[in-house]
């Protein structure tokens, strides 16, 4: 494993943005920051309408749930293409490994 490598999660999710839950696929990716040893999360929301309407362009706070694992975060200014940004700090919304044998498995 290179000093680069990143953990992700491609697939469905369900997003909660202000009380309303939300059904999408999300593409995440994150990496663990030594620096300042927290580990942090980002990738895009898939085009929804609902979500356009919910967030109107503007930052947002998210709860994100993909499988057995969730997490909150802050959606972001949508992209060109009308992909939301998301981003979060600390345990993500999709499984990391933690110990040795996860990661040469």
């Amino acid at each position: 494993m290179s000093e680069h490598d990143e953990d992700g999660y491609s697939g469905p999710a369900t997003l909660e943005v202000d009380g309303v839950s939300l059904s999408t696929t999300v593409e995440l990716r994150g990496y663990f920051q030594p620096i300042d040893g927290f580990y942090r999360w980002y990738g895009r929301v898939a085009v929804n309408d609902e979500l356009t309407r919910l967030a109107g362009g503007k930052k947002k706070a998210v709860s994100i749930q993909a499988g057995a694992y969730s997490a909150t975060g802050e959606l972001s200014d949508p992209d060109p293409w009308g992909r939301y940004r998301i981003t979060g700090t600390s345990t993500p919304p999709f499984h990391v490994p933690t110990t040795l044998e996860e990661l040469n498995a």
